[in-house]
């Protein structure tokens, strides 16, 4: 089951947020077709949020045909975004620890190391389009 968090400084709106993490979940082979998301109650206890911000999270999950509310079950995985490319996915993790344990041993903090993929990162798909 997916475990939600919240980055307050991220500038990005808490149900947005959610969005984004059942998407990478969903992207990364965390969650499968058929897997229950926890409730709003659950959520809400783990993560400190309005109850109302859950729901919009879902509701928006589930006009993009991602997840399907049952009364009285709760909400489920219908798709996974996944695809073909999940076996990829071990050995650019592996390349990516390496990577982010140089970051470290140059010194920078997690939020350099973030500051400084994104922006190569855009560079990157900037350069692509």
């Amino acid at each position: 089951m997916i475990e939600f968090h919240l980055d307050s400084r991220s500038g990005v709106a808490p149900y947005m947020q959610l969005i984004q993490q059942v998407r990478h979940a969903l992207r990364l082979g965390v969650l499968h077709e058929g897997d229950k998301l926890p409730t709003v109650k659950e959520v809400v206890a783990r993560v400190a949020i309005n109850p109302n911000t859950v729901s919009k999270a879902y509701r928006e999950l589930e006009y993009e045909g991602l997840v399907t509310a049952r009364p009285g079950l709760g909400t489920f995985v219908t798709r996974t975004l996944g695809g073909d490319s999940l076996s990829k996915h071990e050995p650019l993790r592996r390349e990516l620890d390496r990577w982010l344990s140089g970051a470290r041993e140059a010194g920078l903090d997690d939020e350099s190391i973030e500051a400084l993929f994104l922006s190569t990162f855009r560079a990157f798909s900037e350069a692509r389009a």
